[in-house]
């Protein structure tokens, strides 16, 4: 087993991909300052950014490499090979880009990007297994590891290709736990019989397991301790063997608080509330919700502009809502941007989806809400 689950790190993670943002849409760096200042008084460590997170490295900068001591956290980023990259060079140069935003002077974690099928082929064309570990030598980063999004055969074919990957992150939380589309549960039993130890992204899958449909939270009100939906989310993947930390995407203060106030002295489940996840986890399997954790990688080279998360949200959130509300909130989201059915079929968004979902037909099954 990896030495880095004896490090005994703070189980919770503050990842830095949904921060609050001011009207004008940059970043609130004084809530994120507060927010950092509480993550870190209740004994956190881990900060997870990247690359492709728009403003996040610079404000990683303000509210905690130029407040805090180097030696005080441990901060996570990662390159995507993906996205903006169009060549070895440009793909190389995300590296120094984010030691330039962050002023961190090395990095902690440094991840490959969201792996999957339709892109893994260029962290090879690029030579980037070889380029993190030169930077690791050169001290620049002190464990390199990738993020996955795909299938379990590619991901033990990576691990058996590059053994001396030192961690993984994997997206798990209890709804996708036995989902084909994402394979939480057969991914993490991989890293764990490769002794590689799991960072976990979309423990509460974009906020949809915080606020969940109908029939799980009556599954959790039973309980009735004043418990979020969210704290069984969290503390599902926080209660997994070969966990190195559960990252949580936190938007306000008021999240931070909710998640320190079960994490801070985290205990696993019990045996007990282990029976209300597995309950609704069968709730969950007779829903028709759309997977979608709203990571917006489809939406940025859209060429009609369609706010493909903010529609898939109104579709979600139809159920046991007046159909008036539920066009409301399409016109709301489609307003001076593209609709479900200005979608041309060109099938960009699907090529970059983690979650692997048919985004052209659920647009076309979305067009309901533009004839009533």
């Amino acid at each position: 087993m990896s030495e880095l689950l004896d490090q005994n790190i703070f189980k919770l993670g503050f990842g830095l991909m949904r921060l609050p943002r001011l009207s004008d849409g940059t970043i609130d760096v004084p809530q994120v300052s507060d927010m950092v200042d509480r993550f870190i008084e209740a004994g956190g460590t881990y900060f997870d950014t990247a690359f492709v997170y728009e403003g996040s490295e610079e404000a990683t900068r303000k509210a905690l490499v130029e407040r805090y001591p180097r030696d005080s956290y441990t901060l996570a980023t990662k390159l995507n090979a993906a996205m903006f990259a169009k060549d070895e060079e440009s793909a190389k140069s995300e590296f120094r880009i984010s030691l330039e935003r962050t002023g961190a002077g090395y990095f902690d974690f440094y991840l490959l990007h969201a792996l999957q099928r339709s892109n893994v082929e260029l962290y090879d064309k690029y030579h980037l297994w070889d380029y993190v570990k030169e930077l690791k030598g050169q001290g620049l980063i002190k464990h390199y590891g990738f993020s996955f999004h795909a299938d379990p055969e590619l991901l033990e074919e990576l691990l058996e290709k590059h053994p001396d990957v030192e961690f993984v992150q994997l997206q798990l939380n209890y709804a996708d736990w036995e989902n084909p589309g994402v394979n939480a549960r057969k991914n993490w039993e991989i890293c764990k019989a490769h002794g590689i130890p799991v960072t976990v992204m979309e423990p509460v899958k974009g906020g949809i397991l915080a606020d969940p449909i109908d029939t799980v939270k009556e599954i959790f009100d039973r309980q009735k301790n004043g418990l979020s939906y969210s704290s069984y989310a969290v503390r599902f993947a926080a209660s997994l063997d070969n966990i190195l930390v559960v990252l949580s995407g936190m938007s306000t203060l008021g999240q931070m608080e909710d998640n320190l106030s079960y994490m801070k002295d985290f205990k696993t489940l019990s045996e007990e509330e282990l029976s209300l996840i597995h309950e609704a986890q069968e709730a969950i399997n007779r829903d028709q919700s759309i997977p979608c954790t709203a990571c917006r990688y489809c939406t940025k080279g859209c060429p009609m502009g369609i706010p493909i998360p903010e529609i898939f949200a109104v579709e979600n959130r139809k159920k046991g809502s007046p159909e008036f509300r539920t066009l409301r909130e399409y016109t709301i989201v489609t307003q001076g941007r593209g609709k479900a059915s200005d979608c041309i079929g060109c099938g960009q968004c699907e090529s970059v989806c983690p979650q692997h979902l048919p985004i052209i037909s659920l647009l076309e099954k979305a067009r309901w809400m533009e004839s009533k």
